[in-house]
């Protein structure tokens, strides 16, 4: 199985993703194409002694930046390194593409390349939160920012399969994202969205809350992009808070320092666990091929996670699953 993965992609590129791709390669057991710039890419594999089995350079001379506007970014540089992940996804060379870059371009290369699938009107992010029991989907997470009911809709189809294939979820319980769990609540979008979810061959319990999403209440919760982004950031935010908090905690008062010893490897498993570069990339539902967008800060681990849930989602076969589920 070989993974594309957009090297010149993210803060960190090239080195971390170069990194992130031999480490992949190594742990499991994956072929990776590594598109960019060669005369860059080469030389930071030398100097990790990476061999070249299992890593292929694809030279791409071009670069989408993180300040270009999307669309124009996509039909103006068919030769970018992202655009050309995507294309060879569609020719069939990549089984699956990978990129911490833009991603709002991302989303744009893929659904142009790779055409959506039939009956989905806007592709969405999937991401993990975690919850007191598992995980918790949470799409939209930023791919299309303004929301319709039907995309709504379209979302929680998606993510119960979703939940259901890669999370061995037997009955996925999908909630959507409002400000009161009475129906009637919310905006007018929520308000339309909500028979559309109620008539749906789905596990459908109502409206759920901003807790709800991290107790362990709902496995699919569904929103707008805007919202679903801001959710997505706000708790990477209070994670990281929390974890800082107990750290000063610690560090102000010596006393604790020995019972905080004691309990370090929780702390890492609970780091771990809120930790994305744990799960190193969210899949954007939706359209005809798998595409993994990473976060934009993501080091060689979380490279090497995104193309693991990469493989991952070839192995189950969700676009396939996905697919024949919207049809019927």
């Amino acid at each position: 199985m070989k993974i594309a993965v957009d090297a010149m992609g993210g803060d960190l590129a090239p080195a971390a993703v170069v990194e992130g791709a031999y480490k992949a390669v190594r742990e499991y057991n994956l072929e990776v194409l590594l598109v960019g710039r060669s005369s860059q890419i080469g030389p930071l594999l030398d100097k990790l002694g990476a061999p070249h089995a299992g890593l292929e350079i694809i030279d791409a001379p071009d670069v989408v930046e993180m300040h270009d506007e999307p669309a124009q970014a996509v039909r103006r540089k068919k030769g970018a390194s992202l655009v050309v992940c995507a294309d060879l996804v569609k020719e069939g060379r990549a089984a699956a593409m990978f990129s911490a870059g833009n991603t709002g371009a991302a989303v744009a290369v893929a659904t142009l390349r790779l055409g959506r699938i039939p009956g989905i009107d806007r592709p969405a992010i999937a991401s993990l939160l975690p919850n007191r029991n598992g995980w918790t989907v949470l799409l939209d997470a930023g791919a299309t920012k303004d929301g319709e009911p039907h995309y709504l809709l379209q979302n929680a189809l998606m993510g119960s399969i979703y939940a259901h294939e890669l999370l061995d979820i037997r009955q996925p319980r999908v909630g959507l994202v409002n400000i009161g769990e009475e129906e009637g609540k919310g905006n007018k979008l929520v308000r339309e969205a909500f028979p559309l979810l109620q008539a749906a061959p789905i596990h459908f319990i109502g409206n759920v809350e901003g807790p709800d999403l991290f107790n362990g209440r709902v496995d699919v919760a569904v929103c707008d992009g805007f919202t679903g982004n801001v959710i997505l950031k706000v708790g990477e935010g209070v994670a990281d808070l929390v974890m800082n908090l107990i750290r000063d905690e610690v560090d102000r008062q010596p006393i604790l320092k020995f019972p905080a010893a004691l309990i370090k490897p929780a702390f890492s498993r609970i780091r771990r666990r809120t930790d994305y570069g744990e799960r190193g990339g969210a899949p954007l539902l939706g359209v005809n091929g798998v595409c993994i967008i990473g976060h934009g800060r993501s080091n060689a681990v979380a490279v090497a996670n995104a193309i693991r849930t990469a493989g991952e989602a070839v192995r189950h076969g969700i676009i396939d699953k996905i697919r024949d589920r919207v049809a019927h």
